[in-house]
């Protein structure tokens, strides 16, 4: 679904234009099931009978959906949406790398389900 892959490609491009480093998990590559299950259990599905990605969280912590991503990078709320520090960004979206890109040029695959995910690490 071409909105889906639109909306994937603005979470990566926002997460990069605030040095908020991210990961991109394929929840539809085998040995993937059990952050499949995680994802449709710890998030919302909005209008849809499954939740639809791109959906964030720290860690274990559900954060949101992409409206919601949206909203608080509008409102200039992304740290506080996400559950990093202000000062400290650093985070991780979960979700699916299509072909050879480096994990700093996610391209997504609108056919395949993603999962997003940020989490707070240590300073690189």
């Amino acid at each position: 679904n071409k909105e889906v892959k639109k909306r994937q490609q603005r979470v990566v491009m926002i997460l990069e234009s605030k040095n908020i480093s991210y990961d991109c998990i394929d929840i539809t590559e085998p040995g993937k099931e059990a952050d499949k299950e995680f994802m449709q259990q710890n998030s919302k599905a909005g209008d849809s009978k499954h939740p639809l990605p791109p959906q964030i969280f720290n860690e274990d912590t559900y954060c949101g959906d992409y409206d919601e991503f949206d909203l608080a990078n509008e409102n200039d709320e992304l740290e506080k949406f996400l559950g990093v520090p202000v000062s400290e960004h650093r985070a991780s979206i979960v979700g699916h790398l299509n072909g050879t890109t480096s994990s700093r040029e996610p391209i997504v695959n609108p056919e395949k389900t993603e999962e997003t995910k940020t989490e707070q690490g240590e300073d690189e």
